[in-house]
């Protein structure tokens, strides 16, 4: 059994929210900047090369790559054989966003009440996703969403006969219907399979695998690759202003369904796609 301080969890969540809200993720940078050198639409480049001048001066400046720091999604790996110390998991774990985004200066975007809307103030609770894994590790990654490109996600409650092609026309209704909205451009996050809340999940934890990796499934790597290329044809193009690079990578999640369903979600993410990765 390993012992693990619950403030070494507050530290580095409070570290990786303002990490993450500051800097793009390496996997990231690096698709940007491809992206750049292979838009093909003028305007397209322009707002691409806006957008560089834009992650620059946030990470020169220190300050938010967008002015929208989202509402802090926490993915945590638990390793069966640790066991915490310290306090509470899930207190610690808020205590970090709320140090994050209050020292960091990050704007606060959560409201105690989804009717009442009263601002927290400290951007807490965070929508927090527990896992429990083989070992004696703990993995924490730190995604916060902005709402721009939240607000476009959709879930299809498929029929089995809708097969694969009722799953790629699911994704490109999604990503029209999403147009400018979602920041393009975006990367489009997809769940297949499982029940109404997996499927949403599996596409949520989609948009943290980095962009430059695929499905070990080889038909789901192949369909990853072609709604890639459909939706890059859909000329939504950067900022949504037209041009040959409206997502920069689709990234699907499978997993076992019933026999009556085919449920698939649709999460996108703007073109910043913020996450942080630790191992304690």
């Amino acid at each position: 059994m390993r012992m693990v301080d619950v403030a070494d969890v507050t530290r580095n969540i409070k570290e990786m929210c303002i990490e993450a809200n500051h800097f793009l993720a390496e996997d990231m940078d690096e698709a940007m900047k491809r992206a750049l050198q292979e838009e093909k639409a003028p305007l397209g480049r322009q707002i691409l090369c806006q957008l560089q001048d834009n992650l620059k001066i946030a990470g020169e400046d220190m300050i938010p790559i967008c002015q929208d720091t989202g509402m802090a999604v926490i993915f945590m790996e638990i390793g069966q054989d640790v066991h915490f110390t310290g306090g509470s998991l899930e207190e610690a774990v808020n205590e970090g966003v709320r140090q994050g985004y209050v020292e960091g200066y990050l704007r606060k975007s959560v409201v105690g009440d989804p009717l009442i809307r009263e601002n927290t103030k400290d951007n807490t609770p965070a929508v927090i996703h527990y896992e429990m894994v083989v070992g004696d590790s703990v993995k924490i990654t730190v995604a916060p969403k902005g709402f721009g490109s939240e607000n476009m996600s959709r879930v299809f409650m498929l029929k089995p006969a809708d097969g694969i092609e009722g799953v790629k026309n699911a994704i490109l209704t999604a990503v029209k219907d999403a147009g400018p909205n979602a920041c393009p451009p975006m990367v489009v996050g997809v769940g297949v399979g499982g029940t109404f809340e997996k499927c949403a999940l599996m596409a949520k934890k989609a948009l943290t695998r980095p962009v430059n990796e695929h499905s070990e499934i080889p038909y789901v790597k192949e369909l990853e690759e072609e709604m890639l290329l459909k939706i890059n044809e859909t000329g939504i193009g950067p900022g949504g202003l037209g041009g040959t690079t409206t997502a920069l990578a689709v990234n699907i999640n499978t997993y076992p369904t019933h026999i009556a369903g085919l449920p698939v979600a649709v999460n996108i993410c703007c073109h910043v796609n913020r996450h942080a990765v630790r191992s304690l």
